[in-house]
């Protein structure tokens, strides 16, 4: 079946400024989020950020790499917005293109098809379509009934992250939902899958039923394994959201000098020293605690 695992390093080497990313998850869950951190230590910049959009979006955009932003929300869940989000829309330094939720899936069906566009409903009789005027209404052939033509969200990349796979893309969710990761990946032209663990091909029917096993090896370009890849979104059942570094996440990016001091303990560092600062910082957290 062929050997797909590689490095963080090797992944880097494969984005391109300007690109389409795909990114997956949902929110604040199970967000490719090491493969997020590996693009800010490489030079990419002016990319389409394709989302359903959660701290990836913050951290990209407090980044300066990204020139346009196609999404039907930016939520950090129990935080209702991400603050590096939505300084930079207020700001107007980055392009929009905001869909209903509907409609943002119906572009995934559609590219994942490649088809240039699908029927829906979602979105008529909405200011969606006069905030986006490049979107148009057709009728049924059949009975004339009007829909919104979605365009397809082609991508050149996507990124997922999954609990498990195997070295040849075969790649299993385990959690409650395998939110629309599926799509992501067949909707682009290259598809990196990270995950907690790669396994064996027979432990991925042994750990899990079969729709578990949600992206095939032919949708798949690389696997990078990264324990941890997620954080600080969940991924369950592995881990869960890390609520109290997401808060202090929130909380540096409203002042530029907490911005400053957060980028430098947590982002300049390689992966190992960014799980290695975020331990530390439990730590002193937990000493803080205990000593009310």
């Amino acid at each position: 079946m062929g050997d797909k695992s590689m490095s963080l390093e090797e992944f880097a080497g494969t984005i391109e400024s300007g690109m389409t990313i795909g990114i997956g998850g949902w929110g604040a869950r199970r967000k490719p989020m090491a493969l997020v951190r590996e693009i800010l230590r490489g030079d990419a910049r002016d990319l389409t950020v394709v989302t359903l959009g959660g701290p990836d979006v913050g951290l990209l955009c407090a980044a300066g790499r990204v020139r346009k932003l196609v999404y039907a929300f930016v939520s950090l869940d129990s935080i209702a917005l991400d603050p590096h989000f939505r300084a930079a829309r207020e700001r107007g330094e980055i392009e929009t293109a905001e869909y209903d939720e509907g409609m943002f899936v119906t572009g995934l069906r559609a590219a994942a098809a490649r088809l240039s566009f699908l029927p829906t409903r979602a979105g008529l009789g909405s200011d969606v379509l006069t905030m986006n005027p490049d979107l148009v209404t057709i009728a049924s052939p059949y009975d004339g009934e009007e829909y919104v033509a979605m365009k397809a969200l082609r991508l050149d990349v996507a990124l997922v992250h999954v609990n498990r796979a195997d070295a040849a893309g075969n790649a299993q969710y385990l959690g409650p939902d395998p939110y629309f990761d599926d799509l992501y990946a067949m909707a682009a032209e290259r598809c990196y899958v990270s995950t907690e663990q790669i396994v064996a091909p027979e432990e991925l029917a042994a750990g899990g039923p079969a729709q578990s096993l949600l992206i095939s090896r032919l949708f798949t370009d690389g696997v990078i394994e990264v324990p941890g890849g997620a954080h600080s979104t969940s991924c369950e059942p592995d881990y869960a959201r890390d609520e109290a570094f997401q808060a202090h996440y929130a909380s540096a990016a409203r002042d530029a000098g907490s911005w400053e001091e957060f980028r430098r303990r947590f982002l300049d560092g390689g992966e190992r020293e960014y799980h290695e600062a975020v331990a530390e910082f439990h730590a002193a957290r937990d000493e803080k605690e205990d000593g009310r």
